[in-house]
């Protein structure tokens, strides 16, 4: 995966918040895996599973809006349009 390099640094300002959603999450999963491993109801894992995928979508939404707030702002002033190419590439992978 190529990186791009870009004119402006990249200080986001939820990253606590985010680095602290996505440990609840890996700890979420991780009880999914465990409740598979010991055979627990399939209803159950499905509906825990939906709680991993809404926290997972939930997180990336923080992101997508501290990029837009912040990177894609610098990129249109410093004219970077190849950042906005890419954010539309990361938005069509996030949504599949």
């Amino acid at each position: 995966m190529a990186e791009h390099k870009h004119n402006h640094t990249h200080s986001h300002e939820h990253t606590k918040e985010v680095s602290n959603r996505l440990a609840r999450a890996i700890g979420h999963l991780q009880k999914v895996k465990h409740m598979v491993e010991a055979g627990e109801d399939c209803s159950e894992v499905l509906i825990q599973l939906a709680a991993v995928k809404s926290a997972i979508n939930n997180t990336g939404k923080i992101i997508l809006k501290d990029h837009m707030e912040h990177c894609i702002v610098h990129a249109l002033e410093d004219g970077d349009i190849e950042m906005i190419e890419e954010l539309n590439t990361a938005i069509d992978k996030f949504m599949k």
